[in-house]
C-alpha cells in the first residue's frame, strides 16, 4: 500500500467517524484542542497529522488509532460483531487446547 493511499483511507475515515459521532469540523477542534482549519486540512487530506495530534483526535472521538487506517469498506457498526466473533473463535480454540493438555496430563 502506496503512503497517499494510507493518508487518503484515514483522512476519508476520520471525515466519516466524525460525521457518525455528528460532530462538526468546529466542534472537534475545541474538542481535541485544535484549529478548525487543522481538522479540515486532515479531511481533505492538505496535511498530515503528528502523532499528538492523532492522540488528541482519537480521544476526542473516543476511538482507537486503528479506527483511522481500517479498510474504508470496513462498516463501523459491524466492528464490535466481527470483535465479538473474533472473541468466541479464540476462546473455543483455548477451551479445546487447554481440555487436550488436561487430557494429556491424566493418561500421564
Amino acid at each position: 500500500m502506496e503512503v497517499k493511499e494510507i493518508q487518503q483511507r484515514m483522512a476519508e475515515n476520520l471525515r466519516k467517524i466524525r460525521k457518525e459521532k455528528r460532530m462538526t469540523q468546529l466542534d472537534l477542534a475545541i474538542k481535541c484542542d485544535l484549529s478548525e482549519a487543522m481538522i479540515k486540512n486532515i479531511e481533505l487530506n492538505r496535511s498530515w497529522p503528528s502523532e499528538k495530534t492523532l492522540s488528541q483526535i482519537t480521544k476526542a472521538l473516543e476511538i482507537d488509532v486503528y479506527r483511522l487506517f481500517l479498510p474504508l469498506a470496513i462498516d463501523f457498526e459491524k466492528e464490535n460483531e466481527i470483535r465479538f466473533s473474533a472473541k468466541d473463535e479464540i476462546i473455543k480454540y483455548l477451551r479445546k487446547y487447554i481440555n487436550e493438555k488436561l487430557d494429556s496430563m491424566k493418561l500421564e
